[in-house]
C-alpha cells in the first residue's frame, strides 16, 4: 500500500502549499473587500508602494492587462473559483476564463504526428507546466495580498470614496 507522508504539508515548496497560500490570500481578499464596486476606476498600481515592493526574477511588478483594481479583483476571484470547482463547471457554462484564454494563446500549434509526440516527453511537459503553475500562483498570491492591503489603506484614508 502506498502511504502519504506529512512532508508535503511541511514543505513550503510543495504544490499543495502554493495552492493553499493562493486560496487563503484570495479568501482574505474576498472577506476584506466588502464593497468591490469601490474598486472601479482605481488604478492597480500604487506609485508610493511600487518602489518598496520586492519582486522575484526581476519581473515587472504586476504585468497584467486589467485596467483597474475591480477587474483584478474579479480575475483573482474567478481563478480561485476555477481552482476550487475545476474547469468542468466553466465548460458546462460555455465561458472561458482569463487563464484559459491565455493558455490557448501560448500553446504552440500542433504539427503532423502531434499525437505521437504528446506521450513521448511526459516528464518534461509535467515539469514545464508545474513550473508555470508555481509561478502563476505565486504572482497571484502576491497580487491578492497587495489588493487586500491597498484596499484597507485606501478605505482607511477614504480616498476610494468619491
Amino acid at each position: 500500500m502506498m502511504q502519504l507522508s506529512n512532508d508535503t504539508h511541511c514543505n513550503k515548496h510543495s504544490l499543495l502549499n502554493v495552492m493553499n497560500r493562493f486560496i487563503a490570500a484570495a479568501n482574505n481578499m474576498d472577506e476584506t473587500i466588502m464593497v468591490p464596486s469601490l474598486l472601479r476606476d482605481v488604478p492597480l498600481e500604487d506609485q508610493d508602494s511600487q518602489a518598496s515592493v520586492s519582486h522575484n526574477n526581476n519581473d515587472p511588478p504586476f504585468p497584467s492587462k486589467q485596467r483597474d483594481m475591480y477587474e483584478h479583483y474579479l480575475l483573482v476571484k474567478s481563478l480561485k473559483n476555477d481552482m476550487e470547482w475545476g474547469l468542468l463547471k466553466r465548460e458546462m457554462g460555455g465561458g472561458a476564463s482569463f487563464l484559459e484564454m491565455a493558455v490557448k494563446q501560448e500553446e504552440p500549434p500542433q504539427v503532423n504526428g502531434g499525437a505521437a509526440e504528446e506521450g513521448s516527453d511526459l516528464e518534461g511537459q509535467f515539469h514545464y507546466h508545474l513550473h508555470g503553475l508555481f509561478a502563476v500562483l505565486s504572482k497571484l498570491t502576491v497580487q491578492a495580498d497587495h489588493l487586500t492591503s491597498r484596499y484597507k489603506r485606501e478605505i482607511g484614508g477614504g480616498s476610494l470614496l468619491r
